[in-house]
């Protein structure tokens, strides 16, 4: 499991992301955000190297507020042909410097969000180590292994990540709050993760974070 280091962090991520989601063509605020923390969950890297964190940020900026998810990689080194996803660089307390990518575009992110859809990963808290995530929720119907050589594409609706055999696991970018109830994967969806964040106003809101649409499977 990842350990969590509460210590500084120079500029901070909300710093990073006032600067960086005005570029994104999903991003629907003004040109100065006005961001705040709002929920989330992590994953693990198999391989201990990578912390990745889905982090939702909200944005009073707008004429109403928007929540936005940001899958976020961090790394103790440049990601080699990533200069395009670099959200930016920080200055960990305990670690150093760190690179933080858009976890989309990084190839650990998007494997291990694969790997919670089919069940062979744990979301985890996002702000203490060693403890499962409560408000995650996670299904899949498909039959095979989901490929994670995925094609990413962003747009105005959010991110598509394509496999070679057509299914598509699709961000949602700007967060749409689902009615009273539990959350429920469009039809024909074989697959979807959903959580909860917190509202401007202070109530809990959930939705839909990915959705898997169906293709082939490996």
């Amino acid at each position: 499991m990842a350990v969590i280091h509460h210590t500084t962090l120079k500029p901070t991520k909300l710093e990073l992301l006032t600067a960086w989601l005005p570029t994104r063509p999903w991003y629907r605020g003004a040109t100065e955000p006005e961001l705040a923390k709002a929920g989330g969950f992590r994953l693990d890297d198999p391989q201990g190297e990578v912390g990745i964190e889905f982090m939702v940020v909200t944005d009073a900026s707008g004429p109403q507020p928007v929540a936005y998810l940001v899958p976020l990689a961090y790394r103790g080194a440049p990601l080699e042909g990533a200069d395009h996803a670099l959200v930016g660089t920080m200055e960990h307390g305990v670690l150093g410097r760190r690179w933080a990518y858009d976890g989309c575009h990084d190839p650990v992110p998007a494997a291990q969000l694969a790997a919670l859809i089919e069940g062979r990963a744990q979301a985890q808290d996002q702000n203490i180590s060693d403890t499962p995530a409560k408000e995650v929720v996670v299904s899949c119907t498909g039959e095979g292994s989901l490929s994670s050589d995925f094609t990413v594409t962003d747009d105005r609706e959010g991110t598509a990540l394509t496999t070679p055999q057509g299914t598509v696991l699709r961000l949602h970018r700007a967060l749409q709050p689902a009615a009273d109830g539990p959350v429920v994967p469009p039809q024909g969806a074989i697959g979807h993760v959903a959580g909860s964040w917190e509202a401007p106003d202070g109530t809990r809101a959930q939705g839909a974070f990915a959705v898997l649409h169906g293709g082939g499977r490996a």
